[in-house]
């Protein structure tokens, strides 16, 4: 859930990430729209676009998981200059209300929606479906784990975009929404979810 706040405040010892892929679907509750939001902002121009997709890509697919706050920032679960942290853990929860009280006196509205997020289209899903491709031709990912891949390579590049284009976050969210159906609805997807609930360990199916 603080992929959406408007603020994080953590505690140095932080443990996330986004793992739904070892079960066999992609966040929802927009998870992969909020991941694509952020990929957007961290474009500059002059950059390599498809290394910065690249990187905020694999966050999700190889379901990579922070072990402390700082590494959070590196895998993009917090935004530097937004989000922070604390070291002491009974302060957290003060320093976070004082942040809160913050915001309000500068006078905080909720955030629009935004319709100004840059996705690369074929670009990117041409960098998924090769880097899919190579990896199952080598045996390193099962022909399922190839097929989640390219639908949240789909939904993070924009869907079927012929070039790098503006979106809206309601035009993402009704994407990740398509595909993380798709994804509930597989035999694979559904025998790694009942293989985590009665044994507690990931399939590799």
């Amino acid at each position: 859930m603080c992929l959406h706040a408007d603020k994080v405040v953590a505690h140095a010892e932080l443990y996330i990430g986004l793992v739904e892929f070892g079960v066999g679907i992609i966040p929802g509750g927009a998870g992969t729209k909020e991941f694509t939001v952020r990929l957007s902002d961290e474009m500059k121009e002059g950059d390599i676009r498809t290394n910065t997709f690249r990187k905020r890509f694999l966050t999700i697919g190889q379901a990579q998981v922070a072990t402390s706050a700082e590494e959070a920032f590196e895998l993009g679960y917090l935004r530097r200059g937004i989000d922070e942290w604390v070291v002491n853990r009974a302060d957290q929860l003060a320093h976070a209300k004082r942040q809160a009280l913050a915001l309000w006196e500068k006078g905080y509205k909720r955030p629009i929606k935004r319709t100004d997020i840059t996705v690369l289209g074929k670009e990117a899903m041409g960098l998924v479906y090769i880097g899919a491709n190579t990896m199952y031709s080598g045996n390193y990912i099962s022909e399922h784990d190839k097929k989640i891949s390219e639908k949240l390579g789909f939904v993070m590049s924009g869907g079927d975009l012929s070039e790098p284009t503006e979106v809206s976050e309601d035009y993402l969210l009704q994407l990740e929404r398509k595909k993380f159906l798709e994804l509930c609805m597989e035999r694979k997807t559904l025998e790694r979810m009942q293989s985590l609930i009665k044994t507690g360990k990931i399939l590799r199916n």
